[in-house]
């Protein structure tokens, strides 16, 4: 799996360049079809996303590109599920999220215990990413909670990559960040700045 931008126009010139590389064996990605359509909601609507496949020329594995818009195994758009973590860190209950979300609260309750056991690998691993990034950055100010800090060190990273590459929209560097897998059930915080 590999993270791309959202216009599949200009993800099919990257393959057709031969430009993306294999994250296991940095060969090249070449097109191969693409992965099942997948429905993503997104405050108040619901679309089909149908993530473009590639094979590695090299180690001949396959990936999905998945846009910057989601994450691994979940059906809301990562804006929804950013936004949710967000009001949780300065406060907010899942049944008043999931209210101003129009997501049900079991489903917010699930993201939150979700990023909550891992919070704080994240912060570690985003702080890692934003000093990557930015060498000048000083220390994390403490936020008050183990999930507040993660959510602020996710905030230094994306502000760190957006001044060295320019920005993304939505949640986009959030999804690079994490590789997709900020709320998967498997460790992806392996994955080096």
């Amino acid at each position: 799996m590999l993270i791309v931008g959202r216009d599949r126009a200009a993800v099919e010139q990257l393959l057709a360049a031969r430009a993306l590389q294999c994250p296991h064996c940095r060969g090249e990605l070449r097109p191969w079809g693409s992965a099942r359509p997948r429905p993503v909601r997104e405050l108040g609507t619901e679309t089909v996303c149908t993530p473009r496949r590639s094979r590695c020329a090299s180690c001949e594995k396959t990936h999905v590109l998945l846009p910057d818009t989601m994450l691994l195994r979940r059906r809301d758009a990562l804006v929804v599920i950013g936004a949710a973590l967000l009001a949780k860190a300065t406060g907010e209950g899942s049944r008043l999220i999931g209210r101003r979300l129009g997501v049900h609260p079991d489903t917010v309750r699930g993201w939150l215990r979700r990023f909550a056991l891992r919070a704080e690998g994240w912060r570690a691993h985003c702080w890692a990413w934003a000093h990557a990034l930015d060498a000048s950055l000083g220390p994390i100010a403490p936020a008050g909670s183990v999930f507040a800090d993660a959510v602020s060190a996710i905030g230094l990273a994306v502000g760190a990559a957006t001044r060295r590459f320019g920005p993304r929209p939505g949640w986009g560097w959030v999804a690079v960040i994490s590789a997709g897998g900020l709320l998967a059930n498997t460790s992806t915080l392996s994955i080096a700045p």
